[in-house]
């Protein structure tokens, strides 16, 4: 009787730890969803120095790390979490889809640097890849810095080829970064916590899941962006 009494009140704490756990985790993921939408505000508002019209109008998906941890000493270090969402043939955006993306490369680095980063993918072959579960940036997709400014010059080649444009911030200024060698990776624990099953992100990203309530702010913010109006004001 004692050791099922023991077994009833361990069963019971950890439970109750589970659960905890389950309800910050998902305190986390909306935390992440709210500061990426201040990162999709903050970089498109940027003063003249914005991510152009025609590449938020022609992007397919857009995905955000609001906060990517970027150092180290002698070598460099990449380390984030974000969310991704596509445009549906309904024009809608799907439900955010969550990852990590990790990833280094050599040089002569010291300290840390807290970046946000935005990714526009802006063609067929950059939605497949962000379709699957994991992916590296530059081996199997490209990406390259994307234009800023109002408009996108004419001079720019940034429509040929190129799979996802970067946007990154670092300390409120517009800064350059090399993704190349990073991997991007489904962030099943996120994903759980969102929507208390562990979806696929080709499930999500087609729109098969349900946009959950957190996710409309962002989601509203993204289509927004796009929006004349909005680049405007």
């Amino acid at each position: 009787m004692k050791w099922r009494t023991m077994f009833v009140v361990v069963f019971f704490s950890f439970s109750g730890i589970a659960a905890a756990r389950a309800d910050q985790n998902k305190v986390d993921v909306v935390d992440r969803l709210n500061s990426s939408t201040a990162t999709i505000q903050r970089i498109v508002h940027a003063p003249d120095k914005g991510i152009p019209h025609e590449v938020l109008k022609g992007a397919k998906c857009v995905a955000v790390v609001p906060n990517l941890l970027k150092g180290g000493f002698i070598f460099g270090a990449e380390r984030g979490r974000g969310l991704s969402t596509c445009r549906l043939p309904n024009g809608q955006w799907s439900a955010p889809a969550f990852f990590t993306i990790t990833g280094g490369n050599w040089g002569l680095q010291i300290g840390v640097e807290n970046v946000q980063l935005v990714m526009m993918i802006m063609n067929d072959d950059g939605m497949r890849h962000l379709l699957q579960n994991k992916f590296q940036i530059g081996g199997n997709a490209s990406a390259a810095a994307g234009p800023i400014g109002r408009h996108a010059s004419a001079g720019t080649d940034w429509k040929v080829g190129t799979e996802i444009l970067t946007y990154s911030r670092a300390h409120g200024l517009f800064a350059g970064i090399d993704l190349d060698g990073s991997w991007v990776t489904r962030d099943k624990g996120s994903t759980v916590a969102m929507y208390g099953k562990d979806y696929t992100t080709t499930q999500i990203l087609i729109g098969e899941v349900a946009v959950p309530e957190a996710a409309h702010g962002f989601l509203a913010e993204v289509q927004r962006a796009r929006s004349r109006d909005y680049r405007a004001s």
